[in-house]
């Protein structure tokens, strides 16, 4: 068994190879090496995706968000300082080109198809849910608890989603998230714990709506 201690010294080592990788990456990037774009794509398309998927709740909008995200790299990377990490710096744009399609959906877009409609001929990149150790039974019902997490995260405030996602499902730092997201960090605390709260209810709504349509359900059975 793996002592505590040894679990977070492993842990930082693992965070710290990979900003050693993100800092190669970024040097490979702005001289121009030729297989440097590829290894971006591959060290961030499924992060990026499932960020955006996140904060706008619509595959079809995470698609192209994750398409105008890397274009802005593409198109910025050999101006780019390092002010920040290469990571912060990629969700950067990522939840700045999330909130801009919010920003023309409102505008340009009303929204009649269901979520359901909106996954059909769609491909969708979300992270791998099933455990290889679940059970038939676990798998059905960690899919229900994520798709009930998922709708509730898409209900709160986006100001508020975007910390929760940052920190609670990307794993960031507090830091980290300010820098991202260009608020101080107090704001990213203040946001965390309204947050969890908008969560928590907007959780306990549902929990107690799906109870009541299961109970409704159940009578409609016996009789």
């Amino acid at each position: 068994m793996i002592a505590p201690l040894d679990l977070q010294r492993t842990a930082t080592a693992e965070a710290d190879h990979r900003d050693l990788d993100d800092r190669l990456l970024l040097i490979a990037l702005q001289v121009g090496e030729q297989d440097a774009y590829e290894r971006l794509i591959a060290r961030f398309q499924t992060p990026v995706y499932n960020l955006a998927y996140r904060l706008l709740n619509d595959p079809s909008d995470a698609a192209d968000v994750l398409q105008e995200v890397f274009i802005k790299i593409f198109r910025n990377v050999s101006t780019f300082r390092g002010d920040s990490s290469l990571r912060t710096w990629v969700y950067r744009i990522a939840v700045n080109e999330s909130y801009n399609h919010r920003r023309w959906m409102f505008r340009h877009r009303h929204r009649e198809t269901g979520l359901e409609e909106s996954f059909e001929g769609s491909e969708v990149r979300e992270k791998p849910i099933r455990d290889s150790g679940e059970t038939p039974y676990e798998f059905t019902m960690n899919r229900e608890a994520q798709a009930l997490l998922e709708d509730a995260l898409a209900a709160i405030t986006p100001a508020y989603r975007s910390v929760l996602v940052l920190r609670e499902i990307e794993e960031l730092g507090y830091e980290e998230i300010a820098s991202i997201l260009g608020i101080s960090l107090g704001t990213v605390k203040s946001r965390m714990v309204r947050g969890r709260e908008a969560l928590r209810q907007e959780l306990s709504r549902r929990l107690e709506h799906q109870h009541g349509v299961r109970s409704v359900l159940a009578r409609a059975l016996t009789r």
